[in-house]
């Protein structure tokens, strides 16, 4: 008797689930596009952005400065693709630094009982202060370079992810395969990479999303007021605070970086919903 053969159901992965949704996929179309604008920027820009021109000081956009150009007659195009980079690579930086020192706390506060007071109150502490406040804070003391921007920014965000952490550490280390890992013997550093720390996964990646935009904006607004990357490198908070003192007679100057900023974020925006819409258990059965 021939076998009958079963065709298996395989559950699509994350991403072509997130494609799957209209809102996430364009948002995360808008992301490739920016992201590759700004890797290709050396292809991309016509002209160098470092490069004066004071003939062409204060155009208005044209075929040959599409986006106008600055108070130097710096093509602001150009200045854009790079200033994406600079951008782009700091809010990548701060996630990473953030994911770093949350999961480590929120590890220690859920896994281990007499650590969780302590270092809850820490987190506390920390997410009592105002984010831009305390970045300010924190670069007023590290210094204006982009590293200290990153460790003050990562600094800033990384108690929201530790408590996200945290509270699904707590659940995960009372479920039975934890506790039989317990009973083997398993180191405790095993145990927690091994099966904790992959069933928080979903809620970091979600989380890390909008870490990404809230930095974006916080990278912006340190550099808007003066207290963030150096002016000599070229940052969409950097160009609106320049264009700021010529928004009456160049207001080109304020207006595409500043709809850089709100486009990236949206698209950040998006994408974290749609994640958090498919990796919540709770959500995703409405879906």
């Amino acid at each position: 008797m021939a076998a009958i053969s079963v065709p298996v159901h395989q559950e699509p992965n994350i991403l072509s689930r997130l494609l799957g949704r209209p809102t996430s996929a364009i948002g995360l179309a808008i992301l490739v596009l920016i992201a590759l604008a700004a890797i290709l920027a050396p292809v991309i820009a016509p002209y160098a952005p470092a490069k004066l021109s004071i003939a062409s000081r204060l155009d208005p956009p044209s075929m040959a400065h599409l986006f106008g150009t600055d108070d130097l007659g710096r093509d602001v195009f150009t200045r854009m693709l790079y200033a994406a980079r600079t951008s782009l690579a700091v809010g990548l930086a701060v996630v990473v630094f953030a994911s770093i020192i949350g999961i480590v706390l929120g590890l220690m506060a859920g896994f281990f009982r007499k650590l969780d007071a302590p270092v809850s109150r820490l987190i506390d502490a920390m997410m009592a202060f105002p984010d831009i406040l305390l970045a300010i804070a924190l670069v007023a003391a590290l210094g204006a370079t982009a590293v200290n921007v990153i460790i003050a920014l990562g600094i800033v965000y990384a108690p929201r992810l530790a408590r996200v952490v945290r509270a699904s550490t707590l659940v995960i280390r009372e479920l039975p395969y934890v506790e039989a890992a317990r009973a083997l013997g398993i180191p405790t550093p095993i145990i927690l990479v091994r099966h904790v720390l992959r069933n928080v996964t979903s809620p970091i990646l979600v989380q890390g999303t909008f870490i990404f935009a809230n930095a974006i904006l916080a990278e912006a607004g340190l550099s808007f007021l003066g207290v963030g990357i150096s002016p000599s490198i070229p940052t969409w908070g950097t160009m609106i605070a320049v264009g700021r003192q010529y928004m009456d007679q160049a207001g080109w100057m304020m207006m595409f970086p500043g709809a850089a900023i709100v486009i990236t974020v949206l698209a950040l925006q998006l994408v974290g919903d749609g994640l958090r819409d498919l990796l919540d258990p709770r959500l995703a059965k409405d879906i």
